[in-house]
């Protein structure tokens, strides 16, 4: 699928498909985890990997698989900044405790996804989110969020929020690669992660050091806004 975007001016800028270089890959014995590394100052809120999302991924209207969450700086109105977010694929996921049915689990790969055939429509999974990553559908009354573009990955392809992106604010990657270039910078570079209150989710989507955005996350619960103890939300990972 190619995903065009329009500037201000008349030019078209057109993205081909970018399949994982060999660096991504690696050997087939040892599990792949997928994670992304986000550069939010490189990010100019241009909604690309939104629409590329949505429209990759049939999101309903007025629900969305991504996000982009603004940070103005009273202080100083030239100052702002926009952080990309979307499903932080937690290595313990607090969704997949919630579910009753384990229609929300985890895989080898590191994706937490959704099993439709299983799903419910409960909501369960949708609340104990602490990102808001999750809805659910009003078609399929079922739960949905991103999966990193699972059928992409299985074409070798990458995610469409991180091909679309212009300014490549997002670095796609197999964090238990040491020859990728997420699992580097990870090594190497300073970087944060927003971490929930109440529960450590460790979340696999990292920000470079210096965005602001890191504490909006919310405390998991269960619908009706039923508190559970901490250790119910770790016992998954």
């Amino acid at each position: 699928m190619r995903f065009a975007l329009c500037s201000m001016h008349t030019e078209t800028r057109t993205y081909e498909p970018r399949t994982l270089t060999k660096d991504i890959n690696m050997n087939d014995s040892t599990p792949k985890k997928y994670g992304i590394i986000i550069d939010a100052s490189k990010c100019i809120d241009c909604k690309a990997c939104m629409i590329a999302c949505k429209v990759e991924n049939n999101v309903p209207e007025g629900f969305w698989r991504n996000w982009i969450r603004p940070l103005w700086d009273i202080s100083d109105s030239r100052k702002t900044e926009f952080q990309p977010g979307q499903c932080m694929q937690c290595e313990t996921p607090s969704c997949v405790a919630a579910c009753p049915v384990d229609a929300t689990y985890k895989q080898a790969d590191g994706l937490v996804v959704i099993d439709p055939l299983k799903c419910i429509g409960c909501g369960n999974c949708v609340t104990a989110c602490p990102y808001g990553a999750r809805y659910r559908d009003p078609g399929t009354r079922r739960a949905d969020k991103c999966d990193f573009c699972e059928h992409r990955l299985k074409r070798g392809e990458e995610p469409a929020c991180v091909i679309t992106c212009p300014t490549k604010a997002r670095i796609f990657g197999d964090l238990n690669d040491p020859s990728s270039e997420v699992s580097r910078m990870v090594k190497e570079e300073k970087l944060v992660r927003v971490n929930a209150p109440h529960v450590n989710t460790r979340p696999n989507i990292y920000y470079r050091e210096g965005t602001r955005l890191l504490d909006w996350a919310v405390t998991p619960t269960l619908p009706g806004d039923v508190h559970m103890a901490r250790e119910f939300w770790e016992k998954t990972g």
